[in-house]
C-alpha cells in the first residue's frame, strides 16, 4: 500500500497533526497518538489501534459517521468522535 504523508506545515513553520477523522478514504496512515482518557482510550486500544500501527481508511459515511478502516488485517467501524481522538501521520 502506498503511504501518503498528510502532515502540513502552518505559517509559523510548525507541523500540524491530522486526525483519523480528517483522513481521506483510500489513504494508509500511521497512528502517532491516541487522545482521550481512561475507558475511551482503553477501548480504542483494545480494538487494535495502538501507537505505530498502520490504518487504511476504507470509506467514510456521507455525514462522516462512521469511519470504516482496516487495521491489523480486519475491518473496523469507528465513531467520528473516536476517530477525532486518533492522531496520524
Amino acid at each position: 500500500m502506498n503511504r501518503m504523508r498528510h502532515n502540513s506545515i502552518n505559517l509559523k513553520g510548525d507541523r500540524t497533526m491530522q486526525t483519523l477523522k480528517e483522513t481521506k478514504p483510500g489513504i494508509t496512515v500511521r497512528v502517532t497518538k491516541i487522545g482521550g482518557g481512561g475507558p475511551i482510550k482503553r477501548r480504542i486500544m483494545e480494538m487494535g489501534i495502538t501507537k505505530g500501527v498502520d490504518v487504511f481508511v476504507r470509506k467514510v459515511a456521507p455525514l462522516g459517521d462512521p469511519v470504516e478502516v482496516t487495521v491489523r488485517g480486519y475491518e473496523l467501524s469507528l465513531r467520528k468522535s473516536d476517530a477525532q481522538l486518533i492522531e496520524v501521520e
